[in-house]
């Protein structure tokens, strides 16, 4: 029998689990095994490991059925209505050693199908409704669990002992050496969040920033803030599309926007980059992608990042770079650095779960803790990156050696 037909044919409920249901136990543990987890049912049958770190507990026929069809949609389902529990001394540790059991079953993934692929490419207005259902959720839940300069992507933490803030700067002057930043260079940042970069690059390297988002929350934050620190005259937010870009300019950077703008709008990117960047100009790319191509979780896609897709760096390379005639100078994975960002970040939201919750509520709540240690578990587990990709014209030199990006401490 196979799994679809166990689940077409499944008799329906009764209080006591049925040899379907314990039948699609195993199956679930046979798929992570021989991970130290251990799958129990609402009445208390498992299978699984016989000393697990963690115990996951289904509560529902309903939740069984889902996760064993479709379990990247719904485990995230089960676990955001509360009909799915983990019990562990950590979620993060023991989503990881979920992840870790699922990998090694599962072969690396093909191409994503052409019906999807179609899909990860948003259109203007899509990308409005995508950034807006994310990111426009407030300031004030984002200040709650981020760094105290409003940067919500990967720090960089170049001495253990950093705390966040730290690595959150390290990380924007890691960026700014790798662009060979000038005094009088014309930037402009496709994608800016809340302006963190842009304000720096400005204060710290006398750059001129142009910096390009859709959303209102982040474009008001960031105008506000950069007046309060005397920056107005050096840095321009813009409310719009990366597409609207418009000038000419020596640097492009973009960091953790790429993720949203869909494959088949790469070739937009890349030709939008080719106008607007002058001889000898250079640019950066900072994203989360895959060692092989496959689409985004699916309850990721649903919940949290609809349209979202991490791109492997040969479709980057030969989509964005290379046919525009650009020269790729530098490629880093910084992804052990991403699962301590998120780390430091799942701490802070959970020392703020209280006040969270009653703005919110606590599926909201559910649904983001296990974002936070969902994603921390793919970066520790392998199964996503963080690649900072550098680029330039072909006419630009091509720095000697990368003894210029460490040469000196990255913050003060």
């Amino acid at each position: 029998m196979s799994l679809t037909d166990a689940v077409l044919h499944w008799h329906h409920a009764s209080t006591a689990s049925t040899a379907v249901d314990r039948w699609l136990v195993r199956q679930l543990y046979r798929q992570v095994a021989p991970a130290p987890i251990r799958f129990v049912l609402w009445d208390g049958a498992w299978s699984g490991a016989a000393e697990p770190t963690a115990t996951i507990t289904i509560r529902d026929r309903t939740t069984l059925a889902g996760v064993s069809v479709h379990p990247d949609l719904y485990f995230g389902e089960g676990y955001m209505r509360g009909t799915l529990e983990v019990d562990a001394d950590d979620l993060g540790d023991a989503l990881t050693v979920l992840y870790e059991g699922l990998r090694a079953h599962r072969a690396p993934a093909a191409r994503p199908a052409r019906r999807w692929r179609r899909g990860s490419a948003p259109s203007a207005r899509r990308s409005w409704a995508n950034v807006h259902h994310h990111y426009d959720l407030g300031n004030d839940f984002y200040r709650r669990w981020l760094d105290d300069g409003m940067l919500y992507t990967c720090a960089y933490y170049d001495r253990p002992t950093q705390t966040l803030e730290e690595a959150q700067r390290a990380k924007m002057e890691l960026v700014c050496r790798k662009l060979a930043l000038r005094p009088g260079d014309r930037v402009v940042e496709a994608g800016c969040g809340w302006g963190a970069l842009a304000r720096y690059m400005a204060a710290r390297h006398g750059v001129r920033v142009r910096a390009y988002n859709l959303s209102g929350e982040q474009v008001a934050y960031a105008r506000e803030r950069s007046t309060r620190d005397g920056l107005a005259d050096r840095v321009e937010f813009v409310q719009d599309d990366y597409r609207t870009i418009e000038g000419t300019y020596d640097v492009f950077v973009s960091i953790g926007m790429l993720e949203h703008v869909g494959l088949d709008h790469y070739d937009t990117l890349g030709a939008l980059m080719q106008r607007v960047l002058a001889p000898g100009g250079r640019g950066l790319l900072h994203f989360i992608g895959r060692s092989h191509a496959a689409p985004l979780n699916a309850w990721i896609r649903r919940r949290i990042f609809p349209g979202a897709y991490p791109p492997t760096l040969s479709e980057v390379s030969g989509r964005v770079l290379e046919p525009h005639g650009f020269t790729v100078t530098d490629v880093e994975n910084l992804r052990p650095h991403y699962a301590r960002t998120l780390a430091a970040w799942r701490e802070r939201f959970e020392a703020a779960a209280g006040d969270i919750e009653r703005r919110f509520d606590a599926r909201f709540v559910r649904a983001w803790r296990l974002y936070l240690a969902g994603s921390e578990a793919s970066f520790r587990a392998g199964s996503v990156e963080l690649f900072q990709v550098a680029f330039a014209r072909s006419d630009a030199p091509v720095p000697w050696s990368r003894a210029a990006l460490h040469a000196t401490p990255l913050v003060d």
